[in-house]
């Protein structure tokens, strides 16, 4: 199998992989080169004809080049190949990837740090010979670009976590990968650059994804494209697999979750099917491995060898009738008088795309200078095929690309088996979980068990962390002399990471529920449960994932509304994402709700959190789509993949990714934001203060009280209020700030009666309504219930204000204005102000 994370297989040769080899990103051009200088060529890019013709003038593979000389104008530029003279254009030249005598020492430096005595290894700064040059030609062309391409839930991100050992999301539902992710594999001597494009069901202009991968593949043109096909599914899969035909890739298909067919008892022929669709079609599963060695296989053999050498490698033209076919034809003796044309695109591919009005490619041709004749003729051919089909062009090229599919699956004796119904339990568990009657219970008992769960059972683990934590900062305290050091460590690491660190059981369970939903295909049904509502809310159906996704972190939730095809639901699924509780925000409301709240009222109260961010959400949209952000919708199309249960291996990666990243933010920026609170907390210093009177002088305590009449109405103390500003940064700086400003307060009335398991809970209930007591005028036990009110109201300002940076950030990225992300920032604060006020004011007169 490939080799993870670059792992050398013992029979496999040494190889070296370069970071910037990434999908042709920064390799050097034969047209960098400068009059006088010569390189090594490592492999030609472009397409069809293009490719083919500069091949045959010589361009291939191993063969020197030398820069004779330029024109005067710098263009066509005269090269030395093979013995005799040939011109190109600089465009052309851009095409063919080289080794330059400069990059081959590089190179050869690297493989002389592994492999000491090697016959390249230079010895100094002398010329290369051309057999070291040829050497480092051949280690660079020994890296090959593959892109990953394939409908939503084929399985694409599967294969990549598989080959290349990266730790990608795998959610079972469509638009998981947002963008493309990279990584690379190694196996038989060479190293596969992959990149995991978004799934597509079509290459058409139709949705963001779609749009992006066609600019990924044309803009970033890769050595190879594994199309990744389900199986169980091939009519409607083999659909995408006619369009990338139709570009002139090269290309091998994977027949994946291919044990599932079997268990149905599906037959097909695929020896037969790859004749026919000229493409070689392995059968793969991709969970354990199999086929994975043999799709690799050819991978390889694509990428070095002619096709015409290559079984079943053949360039079809699916035939779309005659009238079309001959539209095609007259396009493309248009498309190919420019040169530009040829390198980028198949021209083909590009007359299809005329003919289906396909908006991002009509606007590439208007760049053209024959653009009025290229339009002319497409009308021309247009009106043909309307008067001869009683179609527009789109449906008449997708019926022959289906025809030609069923004809393909006919001859290859494809039948479907009735072994076993592979959706059959799934229909089953989808007549309850997504019962119009039973569905939103179902929804909200599994968010409850969730939250049940994440308090009931991480409860252990934290009161071991905890003690652990307290132990640790008690060893500290005893062992160490008093002064700044003593209390930066004491009062500030242990105080405010320790603070944080206490709720990763609580962080890892929620995201296994969370990963468990995703992997299973529940979130899907989710969406599909949601989508009336949506659209009630003026949102499209697929808002509600990116929303879903919010409860983990707001920032990739942002990024993953460009799945969404309207860029009013765009927007808008935006601008209230902030409204879901990200996880960001569980340290502090298990700080606070564990600290005032009885253990059997806490999953209600968290519970009550999300519920009414949802429902604020809800109002909020409406209004922005009647107010803020007009246009029309789309269309709700959403596949709804078959249920399968999450190998526990993926969901204990998944999870422990969530809590990998957790902790480094307790190593990074909640330690450097404890310790400069503990330092303006503690500065300046005056050892005659008490700790309460030394904390209200101190910077913080200056900053705390200039901003107390600001937040008088929710009742909040300085303490409070400092907290929250904190949370501007990160929300779980909100936490960390509250444990470092109440860790060295011991100023709480001797009449607490409070009782509560957790010692930390119990310290920061009696120093909190302390505080509060004191603000307010009144005795302890009168200040409990107004405690109470207060820390609920506090929750509900962290659920509802300010986004982190991250997140504003990523709105300014995704919509292109900072007018949006101040917006989105601007707003929910307002909104937290104003909600948490009025319950307090609201609240206190029942009190």
């Amino acid at each position: 199998m490939p080799v993870m994370y670059g792992q050398r297989l013992m029979h496999s040769p040494t190889i070296y992989n370069f970071a910037g080899d990434r999908l042709n990103d920064k390799n050097m051009r034969l047209s960098d080169l400068h009059t006088g200088e010569h390189g090594i060529i490592v492999k030609v890019t472009g397409h069809g004809g293009f490719r083919k013709r500069i091949v045959e003038m010589g361009f291939i593979k191993g063969k020197k080049v030398e820069v004779l000389l330029n024109a005067p104008l710098m263009d066509p530029v005269k090269y030395k190949i093979m013995g005799y003279e040939v011109s190109l254009r600089r465009s052309e030249a851009e095409m063919i990837e080289i080794v330059s005598e400069a990059e081959a020492k590089e190179i050869n430096k690297r493989v002389s740090h592994t492999e000491k005595g090697s016959e390249i290894t230079p010895v100094d700064d002398r010329p290369l010979t051309d057999k070291q040059l040829k050497e480092a030609a051949k280690i660079r062309h020994r890296v090959i670009n593959v892109a990953l391409v394939g409908n939503p839930n084929c399985g694409k991100t599967s294969l990549f976590n598989f080959a290349s050992g990266a730790h990608e999301r795998v959610g079972n539902y469509s638009g998981v990968t947002v963008d493309a992710k990279e990584g690379y594999a190694e196996f038989e001597g060479y190293t596969f650059n992959l990149v995991d494009l978004p799934g597509t069901y079509s290459l058409s202009a139709y949705s963001p994804e779609e749009l992006y991968v066609r600019k990924q593949i044309i803009e970033k043109t890769p050595d190879v494209v594994i199309n990744v096909i389900d199986a169980s599914n091939l009519e409607r899969n083999l659909y995408l697999t006619t369009q990338l035909i139709d570009m002139n890739l090269r290309m091998v298909c994977a027949l994946n979750m291919f044990d599932e067919t079997q268990k149905r008892g599906d037959k097909i022929d695929y020896t037969k099917l790859s004749e026919l669709f000229g493409v070689p079609m392995i059968p793969t599963v991709f969970k354990n491995g199999t086929g994975v060695k043999e799709l690799f296989h050819q991978i390889i053999e694509r990428y070095e060898s002619n096709e015409e050498e290559l079984p079943y490698a053949r360039h079809i033209h699916i035939n779309h009738g005659h009238e079309i076919e001959d539209g095609i034809r007259h396009i493309q003796e248009y498309l190919k008088k420019d040169e530009s044309v040829r390198r980028l695109y198949s021209t083909r591919y590009l007359a299809i795309k005329l003919l289906e009005y396909d908006a991002a490619t009509m606007e590439y041709i208007e760049t053209l200078p024959n653009s009025a004749e290229i339009f002319r003729v497409r009308d021309v051919a247009a009106q043909r095929v309307k008067e001869e089909t009683g179609e527009d062009c789109e449906t008449a090229i997708m019926d022959a690309k289906y025809g030609f599919i069923h004809g393909a699956l006919q001859e290859s004796q494809y039948q479907t088996g009735k072994n076993k119904d592979t959706y059959l339990m799934t229909h089953y568990i989808d007549y309850v979980i997504t019962n119009k009657y039973l569905g939103f219970p179902i929804f909200i008992l599994i968010l409850f068990i969730m939250f049940f769960a994440t308090f009931t059972v991480g409860q252990y683990p934290m009161d071991w962390i905890d003690a652990t934590v307290a132990w640790f900062g008690k060893v500290i305290s005893h062992n160490m002399p008093d002064g700044p050091v003593k209390a930066m460590l004491v009062d500030g690491v242990i105080g405010g990471v320790g603070a944080v660190i206490v709720f990763l059981p609580q962080i890892l369970i929620l995201y296994f529920f969370i990963s468990f939903m995703e992997d299973s295909g529940y979130m899907a049904r989710a969406a599909f449960i949601m989508d009336k509502l949506m659209h009630k809310m003026g949102l499209h159906g697929k808002s509600f994932i990116p929303l879903i996704m919010g409860f983990g972190c707001n920032v990739p939730a942002v990024m993953s509304t460009r799945t969404i095809e309207s860029r009013r639901s765009r927007l808008i699924t935006m601008l209230i994402l902030p409204l879901m509780s990200c996880s960001a925000r569980l340290p502090i409301y298990i700080m606070i709700t564990g600290s005032f709240f009885a253990l059997k009222y806490r999953s209600f109260v968290m519970l009550s959190l999300y519920v009414i961010g949802i429902s604020i959400a809800v109002i909020l949209s409406r209004l922005f789509s009647t107010f803020v952000v007009k246009g029309e919708d789309t269309p709700f199309v959403m596949e709804l993949p078959p249920y399968r249960f999450p190998t526990w291996k993926a969901m204990g990666r998944h999870t422990w990714e969530k809590g990998k990243q957790y902790l480094k933010k307790m190593g990074g920026i909640i330690l450097f934001a404890s310790i400069i609170v503990w330092a303006l907390g503690y500065f300046p210093y005056d050892d005659a203060l008490d700790a309460r009177q030394q904390q209200e002088q101190s910077y913080i305590g200056r900053i705390g009280k200039f901003v107390e009449p600001v937040f008088r109405p929710q009742g909040f103390d300085w303490k409070i209020d400092v907290g929250l500003i904190s949370g501007v940064g990160a929300k779980e700086i909100v936490a960390s700030t509250m444990g470092v400003l109440y860790s060295n307060n011991d100023s709480f009335s001797e009449d607490d009666s409070f009782n509560d398991e957790g010692g930390k809970y119990r310290t920061l209930h009696r120093q909190m309504t302390s505080d509060l007591a004191r603000l307010h005028g009144i005795t302890y036990k009168a200040a409990e219930p107004v405690a109470t009110l207060t820390a609920y109201c506090f929750l509900l300002f962290v659920l509802l204000y300010f986004p982190c940076i991250a997140t504003i950030a990523a709105i300014k990225g995704e919509t292109g204005s900072w007018k949006w992300a101040l917006f989105a920032a601007g707003y929910t604060t307002l909104l937290a102000w104003g909600v948490s006020a009025a319950v307090f004011q609201i609240g206190r007169l029942f009190l």
